[in-house]
C-alpha cells in the first residue's frame, strides 16, 4: 500500500450523453438518452437531467421512454465517442507511461510511476490540471478519484461525481469503508451480494469483523481471502499499462424473434464477418469459435468447436459457426445470436484443409448459377444498375414523391445506404452541417447546427434527397483561433423559431418532437 495518494482514477460524466449534448446546442440542459432504439434496446447512458426521472444506464429502452417521454432518445455514435477518448487518453499518458483503460471513458494512472506526483499535494495539482485540460481539448467533464489502491481511488471518482474530485489520504481506509454496503468492492455483484445478506453481512465493516476465515468459508479460498482484504482497505493490484485479451466476439439482439432458419444463418455469417473484423484489427488469431443463441424464453444456449490452430481467415470462423448452427433447435425463435472467438494467439496457422473447401463450395455454387441462368437473364443482370439509375427521377427537398416512388403501393423501402438513424450527422449541399432529430415515413428531419453554434432550427427533406448525406462527426472544439465559420446562405435567417402550422407543413418545415411529419 502507498503513503501517499498516487493512483488516479478518471471516469468521464454521463460520457455518451454528455458528447451528445456538447455536439448538439439545442440538447443542452436537456435529458438525454443514448442506447438501442428498438423495442428491446437498452440504456447505455443517460445524461444527468434524464437520470433526475430515474432513467439509468441498462435499463430497458421502454422503461426508459414511460420515465421521461420527453428525453431525447438517441442512437450511440461509436465513431465520436472512440476520437474523444483517444483525445483523453492521449492526456493520460502524458501523465505516466503506466495508464490502464477499463472503458472508453474509464482508466486508472499511476503517477508516481510517470514522476507527476510524490505526495498529496503534487497528486491534486495533477488531478486538477487533467480536468482542466480535458474540458478544454473535449469541452467534456471527468470526475478524479485519488488514492493509494485502484480499489479506492475508483471510489473516490465515484463520490466526486458529477465534475469533481476527491482525495482520500492513506490511513483512511477502514473508516471511509465501514458504512459503505457490500457491492462497493470490486468482485460484489448481485449473486455474491445476496448470498452475503443471507449470512447477515451488508456492509463492508460487517466482513471485516467476519474474519478471513468464514468469507473463506462462505465464498472459496481465492474469493473470501481478497474480499477480507479489500474489506481492510488493502489492494494491492498494479496498475497495468496493457491488458491482455482473452477473446472477440460481437452479438446483436433482435427487435423481433427470428423464426426464418435461413434468416438465422444468414445473420450468423454476417457476425462471423463482423468478429473476424475486430479480431484482425486487434492484431490475433483465434483458435475456438463460439456460437451463443438466446431463445424466445430467454434460455441461453451457447456452443463452441477448437480448430486445429489459431486462424482469423473469415471462411473458417464462419463454417465453424454454421456447423455449431446445426447442433441448436432454433424452432420457437431466437432472439439473440453471438459468434466470439477465444483462444487468441498473434499468429495464424492457416487451416488450408477448410479453406479450400470453403472455395470449392463456392466455385460450386457459382457454377450452378450460371448455368441455371439463361443468357437473356444474365445480360438483364449486367444492365440491372444503369438502367434502374436513368430511370429514377430525384425528388428534391420541397416537392412531392413522384408516382411509384415514396408512398406509392408497392414502392420498395430506401436502400441501406440512405437511412438516417436518429442522433447522427449529416450534411445537406446548401444549409451545412446538422444532425438527425427524426426519419420515418421516408422523410428525414434535419436540425442544423454544429458544436459551438447557437441551438438550430430544423427542416424535413425526402429521404432520397440527393443533396443530404450522412457525414463524419464533427469536432467538440474548435482548435484555439480557428474563426467558426456559418454555413448558412446570407439570403436565409440563421434561427427562427417556426409554428405549430409551420412544423406540420412538410419537408418544407421541421419536426419539432423529433418525428418525422408528413
Amino acid at each position: 500500500m502507498r503513503t501517499a495518494p498516487t493512483v488516479l482514477h478518471l471516469d468521464m460524466d454521463a460520457f455518451f450523453a454528455a458528447a451528445e449534448q456538447a455536439a448538439k446546442p439545442s440538447l443542452r440542459g436537456k435529458p438525454v438518452v443514448v442506447g438501442g432504439l428498438g423495442p428491446r434496446g437498452v440504456v447505455s447512458t443517460a445524461s444527468y437531467e434524464a437520470r433526475r426521472f430515474g432513467v439509468h444506464s441498462a435499463m430497458p429502452m421502454a422503461q426508459a421512454r414511460r420515465l421521461a417521454p420527453n428525453a431525447a432518445y438517441l442512437i450511440p455514435r461509436f465513431t465520436l465517442y472512440r476520437a474523444v477518448s483517444e483525445q483523453v487518453m492521449e492526456l493520460l499518458r502524458g501523465l505516466s507511461p503506466l495508464v490502464e483503460p477499463l472503458s472508453l471513458d474509464e482508466a486508472f494512472v499511476d503517477l508516481e510511476a510517470g514522476g507527476s506526483a510524490h505526495d498529496t499535494a503534487s497528486a491534486l495539482a495533477a488531478g486538477e490540471r487533467l480536468r482542466r485540460d480535458i474540458r478544454e481539448l473535449t469541452g467534456l467533464s471527468g470526475s478524479v478519484g485519488l488514492a493509494g489502491s485502484k480499489m479506492l481511488a475508483k471510489i473516490g471518482s465515484e463520490q466526486a461525481k458529477p465534475d469533481g474530485l476527491v482525495v482520500i489520504e492513506p490511513g483512511t481506509e477502514r473508516e471511509l469503508l465501514g458504512p459503505m454496503t457490500v457491492r462497493t468492492l470490486p468482485g460484489v455483484g448481485p449473486t455474491t451480494g445476496e448470498h452475503l445478506r443471507r449470512a447477515g453481512m451488508t456492509t463492508v465493516s460487517d466482513l471485516a469483523e467476519a474474519g478471513e476465515d468464514e468469507l473463506v468459508r462462505l465464498l472459496g479460498r481465492a474469493h473470501g481471502a481478497s474480499l477480507y482484504r479489500m474489506a481492510r482497505g488493502r489492494d494491492e493490484r498494479p496498475v497495468v499499462s496493457e491488458r491482455e485479451a482473452k477473446s472477440v466476439s460481437v452479438e446483436d439482439t433482435f427487435d423481433t424473434d427470428l423464426h426464418d432458419r435461413v434468416r438465422v444463418r444468414t445473420e450468423v455469417d454476417r457476425l462471423a464477418e463482423r468478429c473476424v473484423r475486430r479480431l484482425r484489427a486487434s492484431g490475433h488469431s483465434g483458435r475456438t469459435v463460439v456460437l451463443k443463441v438466446r431463445r424466445y424464453d430467454f434460455s441461453t444456449l451457447t456452443r463452441s468447436e477448437t480448430l486445429r490452430g489459431p486462424t482469423d481467415d473469415l471462411g473458417v470462423v464462419r463454417e465453424a459457426a454454421g456447423r455449431l448452427l446445426e447442433s441448436v433447435d432454433t424452432t420457437g425463435g431466437v432472439r439473440l445470436l453471438g459468434v466470439g472467438v477465444t483462444g487468441l494467439a498473434d499468429f495464424t496457422q492457416e487451416d488450408l484443409f477448410a479453406q479450400a473447401a470453403a472455395r470449392e463450395r463456392e466455385a460450386a455454387e457459382d457454377a450452378s448459377r450460371s448455368r441455371a441462368a439463361g443468357p437473356e437473364d444474365v445480360a438483364a443482370q449486367d444492365g440491372a444498375g444503369e438502367g434502374a439509375e436513368a430511370a429514377a427521377p430525384a425528388v428534391g427537398a420541397g416537392a412531392p414523391p413522384a408516382s411509384g416512388q415514396f408512398g406509392a403501393p408497392g414502392a420498395s423501402e430506401p436502400s441501406e445506404e440512405r437511412r438516417f438513424p436518429a442522433g447522427h450527422d449529416v450534411r445537406h449541399a446548401e444549409f451545412g452541417p446538422g444532425w438527425v432529430q427524426g426519419s420515418g415515413l421516408r422523410r428525414v428531419t434535419v436540425r442544423f447546427e454544429e458544436p459551438g453554434s447557437a441551438p438550430g432550427w430544423v427542416r424535413t427533406f425526402w429521404a432520397d434527397d440527393p443533396d443530404l448525406e450522412l457525414s463524419e462527426p464533427l469536432p467538440l472544439v474548435r482548435g484555439t483561433g480557428e474563426p467558426r465559420q456559418s454555413s448558412w446562405p446570407a439570403s436565409r435567417p440563421k434561427f427562427r423559431s417556426e409554428s405549430r402550422s409551420e412544423r406540420a407543413a412538410g419537408p418544407s418545415g421541421g419536426s419539432g418532437d423529433g418525428r418525422a411529419r408528413p
